[in-house]
């Protein structure tokens, strides 16, 4: 680790001691420490804010490929990271530098003056910082946690808001049902701006269209305003601007093509021109680690030759329902090695995933944050997992009859970071 790194680390650690006594979401705090900064969050180029429960930093993802591919320096506020710090921000197109990321840093902890602030709004005061710095043309920010009392809500009507699906997911802070969270997530819209909504329950449609309509704010919803779908050369998108044909996207599942379709959603509401032959480049050229994303040498060479090795972050029952439509998909049997974090349902999510299995795994690795035991898991399955318990050993007991398989590491966002860090020191 550089010295630069090191002190990052431990301006972070810093700020972990200056948390709150009441755990809560407000916006109070971050707005006195913007306003003490001078206002950044007022001064960012056109912006589109992204909320939802899953599909957030994939629609981040296709927004940030269609709009480089016509040519837009492209900011971009995401989290949490997988591997290194820097993935949180993007500066007009390249991750943030280790030595810009400190000095961000070091302004805000000044200013904060040790006043009580989380870890998550400073980084997002940073951010700010470093955005109104450079100039761009345009800001992608996913919402970290609900919407209404995010921290990055603290920013003025974004052109557009868009809302990906919604699913049950941190209900210590948000709520005990879809709707309740409906109502977090729907208060990124703002009156000025353009909602966007993909694919919802229809209970949880109701209460973000009346939301938009409450504001005067307009809704472009998926199958009513704006369609996705399956064609001879790939997809076919429409709306009230026209039709694209556009190919399959680079992140596999058929859950992406709604993604893709809010992300294609957002900018053409947003009034932001971009070709239409950007849209088809950034199909073609989005990337999103940790989503269904095929894993090579050296993690793949433990498993038989032609076997497959797959990997994603999925972690909540909506995630879950993706998985399960993704293995559908698939020709073969697919075996699953599940990594959990505490407090997430795990029961419910094997409950979903369970079905499209040849086998389950239970694993634990050394580095997983607030790793699920492997026991707990195996519980949770009803006693259809077994113990790995380790990623390493989960990939031997698959090999040992030497047949070839597909295989999926999925459960944990955390999990994910901990095996692409991996495959990363090892490959290099």
């Amino acid at each position: 680790m550089s010295a630069i790194a090191s002190r990052i680390d431990q301006r972070l650690e810093r700020l972990h001691t200056l948390y709150p006594k009441l755990i809560d979401l407000r916006l109070e705090r971050l707005e006195r420490l913007l306003a003490a900064l001078g206002h950044p969050e007022r001064r960012l180029p056109p912006t589109i804010h992204v909320a939802g429960t899953n599909g957030k930093g994939s629609t981040c993802a296709f927004i940030r490929a269609i709009a480089e591919a016509a040519g837009l320096r492209t900011h971009v506020y995401i989290s949490p990271h997988l591997v290194r710090f820097n993935e949180r921000i993007r500066l007009a197109g390249t991750l943030v530098s280790d030595d810009a990321l400190d000095a961000a840093l070091a302004e805000v902890e000044r200013v904060n003056a040790a006043a009580p602030i989380t870890v998550f709004e400073a980084i997002t005061a940073a951010a700010f910082v470093l955005f109104a710095a450079t100039p761009a043309d345009l800001a992608v920010i996913e919402v970290g946690l609900g919407g209404k009392f995010d921290a990055t809500n603290v920013i003025p009507p974004p052109r557009a808001a868009a809302i990906t699906a919604i699913s049950l997911d941190h209900r210590e802070f948000l709520g005990d049902t879809d709707t309740i969270i409906a109502h977090e997530k729907s208060g990124i819209i703002k009156p000025g701006t353009h909602a966007i909504t993909g694919r919802q329950r229809p209970d949880v449609f109701a209460v973000i269209q009346a939301t938009a309509q409450s504001l005067g704010v307009p809704l472009a919803a998926s199958g009513r305003d704006w369609t996705i779908e399956p064609a001879q050369a790939g997809l076919r998108y429409t709306d009230r601007h026209g039709r694209l044909t556009l190919p399959e996207p680079a992140l596999h599942g058929a859950h992406q093509r709604d993604n893709a379709g809010i992300a294609i959603a957002a900018l053409r509401h947003s009034g932001i021109a971009i070709p239409d032959a950007a849209y088809a480049e950034g199909m073609r050229s989005v990337e999103w680690p940790a989503r269904m994303q095929r894993l090579g040498a050296p993690l793949l060479d433990a498993l038989p030759p032609g076997s497959t090795l797959w990997l994603d972050g999925a972690h909540n029952p909506g995630g879950a329902e993706a998985i399960a439509e993704a293995l559908a998909d698939f020709p073969d049997p697919t075996h699953l090695i599940i990594g959990m974090k505490q407090a997430k349902d795990c029961a419910e999510f094997l409950r979903i995933v369970a079905p499209h299995a040849a086998s389950i795994q239970a694993i634990a690795e050394p580095g997983q944050h607030l790793a699920l035991p492997v026991e707990q898991i195996i519980a949770a399955s009803g006693g259809i997992a077994t113990a790995g318990p380790t990623l390493d050993a989960a990939l031997r007991q698959l090999a040992a009859d030497t047949v070839p398989k597909r295989v999926l590491i999925c459960g944990s966002l955390y999990l994910a970071g901990v095996i692409l860090a991996r495959q990363a020191l090892v490959a290099g």
